[in-house]
């Protein structure tokens, strides 16, 4: 998408984290605006799994159109559907700063966790604008990891933390979308947004084994692991300490974590 580098790219661990996303837990935002007979866009779309629940949604007689700027993880959102049993559903490679598609084509444009790693999510919401039908809305939802909250306090989590933002702004990504939606949503033009803001949590012992896991595998394995190595923000030696601090985090009984998102339902 424009200059930018999605920071995590699609390693087996980041993977394992977009899987698991639905619509009850990255969407329940937007999912009281969707209604059989409504043709969603969904940007960004990953492997698929909330575009399945947004499909089921509107249908029948709606549509769900999936776009991704990596065309290799469509094909992992096309076998969800399929395993869904889903045929409302077509799939496009796309950049969200020059959509494809006719103005005025869509009732939803939805993006989940894709402003953040954007050049420029303003011009990316003017497009998501521009497709969307009067009387449409366009829904966004984003992370922040300047909020992110955790106990108990290893250090080593803070190192990661600024490491990572430090990685995602040399791609050209805003870390710390969340809190800014709003204000980027008003700079493109709407004038009606509802601002709101809901979290994960893992605190049982199966969650924090699946976040620190796949953050531990994710920190010295995946295209992340790479950028930060190569653009001098951090040593292989760095990775592995910080890895070991996810592993350690997540051993602890007491362990808990907080993910706090921004989410905005623009109306057009």
């Amino acid at each position: 998408m424009a200059d930018a580098v999605y920071t995590h790219g699609h390693h087996e661990s980041v993977l394992r984290s977009h899987r698991w996303r639905t619509a009850a837990n990255s969407a329940a935002y937007l999912v009281g605006e969707l209604r059989p007979g409504l043709d969603v866009l969904d940007v960004g779309c990953g492997p698929g799994t909330i575009t399945a629940d947004l499909a089921a949604l509107v249908a029948p007689g709606g549509r769900v159109t999936a776009v991704d700027a990596a065309g290799d993880v469509l094909e992992q959102a096309r076998a969800t559907v399929r395993e869904r049993g889903l045929n409302n559903v077509r799939f496009a490679v796309a950049d969200v700063h020059a959509l494809d598609f006719p103005d005025d084509s869509f009732d939803v444009v939805h993006a989940h966790q894709v402003l953040q790693h954007v050049t420029d999510p303003v011009r990316a919401l003017r497009e998501m604008r521009r497709v969307c039908r009067p009387g449409g809305v366009v829904a966004a939802r984003d992370s922040d990891y300047a909020a992110f909250a955790w106990y108990p306090e290893v250090p080593v989590l803070d190192d990661w933390r600024r490491l990572y933002r430090r990685v995602a702004r040399a791609n050209g990504g805003e870390p710390d979308a969340g809190r800014r939606l709003l204000s980027w949503a008003r700079r493109a033009g709407f004038t009606d947004v509802t601002a709101s803001g809901s979290t994960w949590c893992y605190a049982t012992p199966e969650e924090r084994a699946w976040w620190s896991g796949l953050w531990a595998d994710r920190t010295t394995a995946s295209v992340y692991a790479r950028l930060a190595v190569d653009g001098g923000h951090a040593t292989e030696r760095d990775l592995a300490a910080i890895a070991e601090g996810w592993r350690e985090w997540g051993r602890r009984e007491d362990g808990w974590f907080l993910v706090p998102h921004g989410e905005v339902l623009c109306r057009v």
